[in-house]
């Protein structure tokens, strides 16, 4: 079959499910993946056929998708930061405003990076997408990650054996450990931040697909894991050393009363590229 044919087809099917553009988007990942070949490949080349194998390995990843399985896990792989990552139902898909938290963390530390090697911590690392973009970015930075899942951390593992960084993996239950046992310059954190009461924002190919143990909290004690945190950065940054989160876009007022109570300093909330509250730094007051 004509490859803009079956094109045609393939964003026709989906179009009940998603709009136009993500269908589109869809076909041109995995063309690139399958195929090798790009948008402009097909425009130079409209003649190109698909061999009945190749429709069938189509076939294969376009029924799944008509049932809202995430496109990443379907081929194994996203980016994120200009990095290629392993994915599975072990490990939240990165999003792109946990791009903006990385990115705040290595121009916030450009200066002093060259003044001092810095020991970074990542605590909920999933995928590893934090920590393995941070040693990526931050030349001699030492960095660790905590998960409570043994899986995600094997999952992690591969991904910075892809990146080629050096990251200390640590399976530990953060809600459970009273110290780190060692002193960090930075400790960076995406934990589970939705509560139960927002489920029903929450599209279903994520609900159904994704681990609902990074994402999901008790609606009575929606801060359970910022807390913690924050009790362990006190013991263990030195004074001035920086903590940043992700947050709960909903919850930017109390996550600051939090730290301000917590003799945290310096307290920044930003808003992600959708213009909701989503990222906090803060230092510790000594």
């Amino acid at each position: 079959m004509n490859i803009k044919e079956y094109r045609t087809q393939f964003i026709d099917s989906l179009t009940p499910i998603y709009d136009a553009g993500e269908a589109e988007s869809f076909f041109y990942l995995i063309l690139e993946e399958k195929n090798k070949l790009k948008r402009i490949d097909l425009a130079l080349q409209p003649d190109l056929v698909f061999s009945e194998n190749e429709i069938s390995v189509w076939d294969s990843i376009l029924e799944p998708l008509k049932k809202e399985i995430p496109i990443q896990y379907l081929l194994g792989k996203t980016s994120f930061f200009g990095l290629e990552f392993e994915v599975n139902e072990n490990v939240l898909i990165p999003r792109p405003e946990t791009e903006e938290l990385v990115d705040w963390i290595i121009k916030s530390n450009s200066k002093i990076q060259k003044l001092k090697n810095l020991k970074i911590l990542d605590i909920g690392t999933g995928s590893g997408c934090i920590a393995i973009s941070l040693a990526k970015n931050i030349p001699n930075a030492q960095v660790f990650a905590i998960d409570v899942s043994e899986k995600a951390l094997a999952t992690a593992q591969k991904n910075a054996q892809i990146n080629a960084v050096n990251v200390t993996f640590i399976n530990k239950n953060i809600l459970e450990t009273e110290d780190l046992k060692q002193q960090f310059d930075i400790i960076v954190s995406n934990p589970p931040y939705v509560r139960n009461l927002e489920k029903e924002e929450i599209k279903k190919n994520v609900l159904e697909n994704e681990p609902h143990l990074a994402l999901f909290v008790e609606d009575n004690d929606a801060l359970i894991f910022y807390r913690k945190i924050a009790e362990l950065a006190q013991k263990n940054l030195p004074s001035n050393g920086q903590l940043y989160f992700e947050i709960n876009q909903y919850l930017g007022k109390e996550m600051i009363e939090l730290l301000q109570k917590m003799n945290f300093k310096n307290i920044e909330l930003r808003k992600d590229i959708y213009g909701n509250d989503r990222m906090m730094r803060a230092d510790l007051r000594v």
